[in-house]
């Protein structure tokens, strides 16, 4: 997603390249100044609270949000001993994180022999996400990792027909799809539940969710186990998708006005760990 996820610009796999004369190093590091207001809680205490809150991007991994020290409660970090090494930035000490009875274990970390190249992470405290009890922007909880400015989703109606096959049984047929832009995905093609035999769709249990969209619901085709998938109670921002049902072009044949569709190399949905573990009631009550 955004600048080093999946095929973005930062991303191993990046699908473009930048036009300079010379190599660029294997790995690039971003960071910037969020330029939001950003507070952390924990055990039902507000443990930091800053409005220079400095965001890294580093290929393969969420954006990830490193408070200043003056912002974050001084009786929230207990030093742990253990310390890790970064290959980029060097010694990490980690931290548990305390507040009233409750502490947690390695739930923070800081980078403390960074490069000075990287000086402006020095004093800084990121806080492991599901370590915590939420993150908010303002006053608008944020769910899944810290939000990435440089991720982009775009809809789009179109007039050409799309069709779904399992070898001869049509599954779906649409004269007006919409197509979704994702950054770093490939697009998406959504088809309205009237032009699908939904006979053919038979739930999964188990959900996964996505920060931009919500939860998602999956359905097996024939033999063909989660070939399609629903956000059927989509966030507001992308509600035009809102339980319209998206087909895996690797799993099942989709075909727009007769061509058929496949993923190109990289463009397959990679996990995102520990960031999926969200509890259901949780991501609805965004």
């Amino acid at each position: 997603m955004g600048l080093p996820w999946q095929q973005g610009p930062l991303s191993a796999a990046a699908i473009g390249h930048f036009l300079t004369p010379e190599p660029l190093p294997e790995r690039l590091l971003f960071a910037e100044r969020l330029r939001r207001r950003m507070r952390v809680k924990f055990n039902d205490t507000w443990i930091a609270d800053s409005e220079n809150v400095i965001l890294l991007h580093e290929p393969g991994r969420y954006p990830v949000a490193y408070f200043p020290r003056e912002d974050i409660d001084a009786h929230a970090l207990v030093t742990s001993g253990k310390t890790t090494h970064h290959k980029d930035l060097g010694d990490t000490a980690w931290y548990a994180v305390r507040a009233g009875e409750r502490t947690t274990e390695r739930a923070a970390w800081e980078f403390t022999a960074l490069p000075g190249h990287a000086a402006e992470l020095q004093r800084r405290i990121a806080f492991a996400w599901r370590a915590m009890d939420a993150f908010y922007e303002e006053d608008e909880r944020i769910l899944g990792h810290a939000a990435d400015p440089y991720h982009r989703i775009d809809i789009r109606s179109i007039s050409r027909t799309l069709e779904v096959r399992l070898g001869d049984t049509v599954i779906a047929r649409s004269e007006h799809p919409v197509v979704l832009f994702e950054s770093g995905f490939a697009p998406r093609w959504y088809v309205p539940r009237a032009d699908i035999d939904e006979t053919r769709l038979r739930p999964v249990e188990g959900q996964t969710f996505c920060p931009y969209k919500g939860l998602c619901d999956y359905y097996d085709i024939g033999d063909v186990h989660r070939a399609a998938w629903s956000y059927r109670n989509a966030y507001r921002e992308v509600d035009r998708i809102g339980d319209l049902v998206s087909f895996e072009p690797d799993e099942v044949e989709v075909s727009r006005d007769g061509e058929r569709l496949r993923l190109e190399p990289g463009q397959n949905v990679i996990p995102h760990g520990i960031d999926r573990g969200l509890d259901v009631e949780e991501v609805k009550a965004r």
